[in-house]
């Protein structure tokens, strides 16, 4: 949530930079409704001060034994609009905090202008992608032979969902330990296990509420909690970075580093039928997450810092990938920078996207209340990062199509092996 002062003060710059991420700030809606507030509270202050006033002098009447009824009457009259102001304010100020709910973060100057991912900058490049003697082959062909069933995930729980078996199962679940033990064992994440299930606060708290409600899957309950709002959650980061909500942390516990590997789900209501085909684009994947909570004048720091431990995983995997500097327009909605991480996939002869690494600045801590004690003693707002390190599922399928083999077998990356027991080949079943 954006800073209200600032929108206050400086609402021609706040329309500025939300216009460079496409959005048509409507600045006249803000004004009367700041108006109307401006109008409530100052009346209802003048309302408190003529009652004092008025009860003041029906006491002096009262002593002298003179007549109040015509002054009583009044302060009656103004009781009433008193009571009126008292009940219209808290109503106009949620009008106020629901308007500015559906504001995105303001972006980074750094943060290149640009209305879609046409505008993203290439950072830098790392790997030399594979050069192939045959024909290659997508990873659904590929995984078919060694597990991969989309048929039985689409007749299990329709499109868009996948089923994995044997050898590949297991590389799966291989991914997502080694992506586990490389964050908490060489960059000082501490791994949590997390609910899947949140409540309407907690996605509120991470931006994800109001705006973006058909793009999660709802939770309906029976039973005795009726009227009991949750969802599945579409990344660990929600519980991650709500486990501090409405906490006011010392300065010496930041910064805080937490990690999870958990399932993540996505109705996907805006993709417009894109990658229907494979793993790329599915309702139900799996992720390790990262999130940091800091201090402010170290979290931009700290997101270089992330994107670095989401490289070293596609490092040691030897996947090619490139750093991308997400535009204006192409950030996501509580984020005021971002690097996506985009990994060589050889069948589609390009990059795709497999982590993104976002620094949310304040905008989420706002939201959340999450503040620490700095050096003054005062509460100050944390700064809120959160990263894939990485999207498991395009992981696989980057580990199928670059480890591919002629006669339909997969190479396993070498730093993969104790995790399949030293298995070197996944053989394909014909």
């Amino acid at each position: 949530m954006l800073d209200i002062q600032l929108l206050r003060t400086q609402i021609d710059t706040v329309a500025a930079r939300l216009g460079s991420r496409g959005l048509q700030f409507d600045t006249a809606a803000f004004l009367a409704l700041e108006e109307e507030r401006k109008r409530l509270q100052t009346r209802t202050q003048e309302l408190q001060a003529q009652r004092n006033a008025l009860s003041k002098q029906i006491g002096m009447l009262k002593g002298r034994g003179e007549d109040a009824s015509t002054v009583l009457a009044e302060v009656g009259r103004l009781g009433d609009e008193l009571k009126a102001c008292e009940q219209a304010l808290p109503a106009l100020l949620e009008k106020i905090n629901d308007f500015t709910a559906a504001l995105p973060n303001l972006p980074h100057e750094s943060v290149p202008v640009g209305g879609d991912e046409a505008g993203n900058v290439e950072v830098r490049r790392w790997g030399t992608p594979r050069s192939f003697d045959f024909e290659v082959r997508d990873h659904v062909d590929v995984g078919a032979p060694i597990g991969l069933e989309f048929e039985t995930g689409a007749r299990l729980s329709g499109s868009r969902f996948s089923f994995l078996r044997g050898p590949i199962a297991r590389l799966h679940r291989a991914l997502a330990q080694f992506m586990l033990d490389v964050q908490t064992v060489e960059h000082g994440y501490t791994e949590c296990y997390t609910p899947y299930i949140v409540n309407r606060e907690a996605m509120v708290g991470t931006g994800q509420l109001p705006k973006f409600k058909e793009d999660l899957f709802w939770v309906l309950r029976g039973g005795d909690e009726e009227g009991l709002e949750q969802y599945l959650i579409p990344t660990a980061e929600i519980p991650l970075t709500n486990s501090v909500r409405e906490q006011v942390l010392a300065a010496d516990a930041l910064p805080i580093r937490l990690t999870a590997h958990s399932p993540c789900f996505r109705s996907e209501a805006g993709s417009g039928g894109r990658d229907v085909r494979g793993m790329i684009r599915q309702h139900q994947f799996d992720k390790v997450e990262m999130v940091q909570i800091v201090q402010p004048e170290t979290s931009y720091a700290a997101l270089e810092q992330m994107v670095g431990h989401a490289e070293a995983i596609l490092q040691k995997l030897g996947l090619p990938y490139r750093v991308m500097a997400l535009c204006t327009g192409d950030m996501g909605f509580s984020a005021a920078k971002t690097y996506d991480l985009e990994v060589w996939l050889p069948a589609q002869n390009t990059y795709r996207e497999i982590s993104s690494c976002s620094n949310c600045e304040a905008f989420q801590a706002r939201r959340m209340q999450t503040r620490f004690k700095n050096a003054q003693g005062k509460n100050e707002l944390v700064h809120t990062l959160n990263g894939s390190g990485l999207a498991v599922g395009r992981a696989l399928v980057a580990v199928i199509e670059n480890y591919q083999q002629a006669d339909g077998s997969v190479v396993v990356p070498e730093v993969l092996r104790p995790y399949m027991g030293g298995l070197e080949v996944i053989e394909a079943v014909l």
